[in-house]
């Protein structure tokens, strides 16, 4: 486990439960890791892919996030590929090809893609040693990022009932967690939960009063530092990037409605740190591997923790000191309490409200952030406060 962890990614240790968990997936056994961004999750899958004898099936929700993967994999040595529509014919072939001859280790997939009759018949034809079920949380109806494609991986066991599935991600309350259990039929599996509380960051809550201005004088402060700013609307990302490049900074816009090459770009001009701040909708961020992002600003009102607490995870990940900013105005509220009364399911609405409920809660309380945002995952944190 050692030499092969420090031939292709080049540690000489684990972090803490990567090992248990690397040994609990070479013995046969299912799991459920819940791990904070930044914590290691991606080894925990891709180790084991490598020492295991057939193939690894990753199943990741981003096209963007399979790239970023595979691209690094490869660099390190890795047999690793990737299946999606971003794919021509040809290349699709040319992967098909290697999967039939065993040149693949760790393969990436959507969801919907591994569950086509045509690909399960071909995964039955080959040797599937473990399915890694990334950003877990998108199977559960209570989590904050739901996509029903991810419900049909419930028959994953049933297709390959002797092939363990690992199920990951960085942010689940207890009730997501018996869920992606239940959902995946890893009910018997082990359940792994790292501590959440990322001591190097400082979580701030601030009013959205001249919030552009106080924007600027904190930019200024830091003006060589990456870092990322999340807005609710593409049209308020766009206005924001704008300005701040009228104001001399390097800022690029990522959102859904740019085409993917011009996300692609300035993703990897962010990444190269060509470009010192990226401004944002949620689209932005999920499997970025950017260690030295000093900030987090959320210009707008989260929708709920979870998203809240995964987004201030893009900061610090090297381990150096990250700030995340929070500019909260009770209109940001109204505005979410609007798009909630749109939605026609009465227990969406339910359970976005409750989502939006806590949201606030942590905004407007006067005690520790770091205390709420624990004790949320069902983690107690015994000082009064961290300062």
């Amino acid at each position: 486990m050692l030499s092969t962890l420090n031939k292709y990614f080049g540690y000489t240790s684990f972090l803490p439960l990567q090992e248990a968990i690397v040994k609990d997936i070479l013995g046969g056994s299912d799991a459920l890791v819940l791990m904070p961004t930044g914590g290691g999750k991606s080894l925990c899958y891709q180790l084991p892919g490598l020492l295991l004898e057939g193939l690894t099936v990753v199943v990741s929700p981003l096209i963007a996030l399979m790239k970023d993967q595979v691209d690094g994999l490869i660099e390190n040595g890795v047999p690793a590929a990737c299946i999606n529509s971003s794919l021509a014919p040809a290349a699709m072939t040319r992967v098909r090809a290697a999967l039939e001859r065993g040149e693949v280790k760790l393969l990436y997939v959507a969801p919907e893609r591994l569950m086509m009759p045509q690909f399960l018949d071909l995964l039955k034809r080959l040797s599937v040693s473990l399915f890694a079920v990334d950003e877990a949380h998108c199977i559960s109806e209570w989590g904050h990022d739901f996509r029903p494609e991810y419900r049909r991986l419930a028959s994953l066991k049933t297709n390959f009932p002797a092939t363990p599935i690992i199920a990951l991600t960085a942010t689940a309350t207890h009730q997501v967690r018996d869920d992606i259990a239940e959902q995946l039929n890893i009910a018997g599996g082990k359940r792994y939960r790292a501590s959440f509380n990322r001591a190097n960051l400082t979580y701030r809550v601030e009013p959205k009063a001249n919030a552009y201005s106080r924007l600027l004088h904190y930019l200024d402060e830091h003006s060589r530092d990456s870092g990322i700013i999340y807005c609710q609307s593409r049209k308020q990302v766009d206005a924001l990037a704008y300005d701040l490049q009228q104001e001399g900074y390097r800022a690029l816009p990522y959102h859904a409605g740019l085409s993917p090459e011009e996300r692609t770009a300035n993703q990897e001009r962010f990444i190269r740190d060509d470009a010192e701040i990226i401004v944002a909708t949620i689209a932005f961020g999920m499997g970025i591997d950017k260690p030295n992002v000093r900030y987090v600003i959320h210009f707008d009102l989260p929708k709920n923790i979870e998203s809240y607490y995964q987004e201030t995870g893009r900061a610090g990940r090297d381990g150096l000191p990250g700030e995340c900013i929070l500019f909260y105005s009770p209109a940001d509220r109204a505005k979410i309490q609007y798009f909630i009364r749109q939605k026609e399911n009465p227990r969406e609405r339910s359970t976005a409200y409750k989502m939006l409920k806590e949201m606030v809660d942590y905004c407007e309380g006067s005690t520790c952030r770091r205390k709420v945002l624990l004790a949320y995952f069902g983690e107690q944190f015994d000082e009064p406060s961290c300062g």
